[in-house]
């Protein structure tokens, strides 16, 4: 059941999003678009209070569980992010704004983004973990919670091969290729 829960939540999140950008650019209600993009983050109350729910009731800790705080940590991480990205490209589409702003490709500037989206990464590593422990210390069952203990060793795991990145662009910076800019400056994409 919280594995529908998490799915309905990960399909809410798009379409409140969704609504809110249609609320801004295509019915020029700004407020009423701002108050949709301000309710993004309810969605994950929702989650949380859920999975919260089912532990107090004595529900034996499950892959559910876990998932469910790691999807929690990730979108508090990178929902923000996330939400510029959509709006950028909405903006774009439909509301003649520039261009959406496209990651550095190459040198320094490439590895301070990856940096950038590590420190997400971690972000989103310490408050799944964070989540975690509190589920763990509130069952206080160590047989009901193995499978939680279990989730902290795998986002672990996540967050060190994530760092793969960011330690190879700093030592070996993505150089332009041919037809590239030189600078390594975001080159806009061409609008429709």
């Amino acid at each position: 059941m919280l594995i529908a829960v998490i799915v309905a939540c990960e399909i809410a999140f798009w379409v409140v999003l969704a609504a809110g950008l249609v609320a801004r650019y295509l019915l020029r209600r700004r407020r009423l678009g701002a108050a949709l993009l301000a309710g993004v983050p309810l969605v994950d109350l929702v989650l949380l209070v859920a999975t919260t729910i089912d532990l107090a009731r004595g529900a034996h800790a499950e892959f559910a569980h876990g998932l469910a705080a790691a999807y929690l940590g990730f979108s508090v991480a990178f929902g923000p992010s996330m939400i510029r990205w959509a709006d950028q490209r909405f903006a774009h589409r439909f509301a003649g704004g520039p261009p959406p702003v496209r990651p550095p490709r190459h040198g320094r500037a490439r590895a301070a983004y990856e940096w950038r989206e590590f420190g997400k990464a971690a972000l989103a590593w310490a408050i799944s973990c964070g989540l975690l422990g509190i589920m763990i210390l509130a069952v206080g069952d160590p047989d009901r919670t193995e499978e939680l203990t279990a989730w902290v060793g795998r986002l672990t795991m996540v967050l060190v091969i994530w760092a793969i990145w960011p330690v190879s662009t700093t030592l070996w910076p993505p150089k332009p290729k041919d037809g590239d800019r030189a600078s390594g400056a975001p080159t806009p994409r061409a609008g429709r």
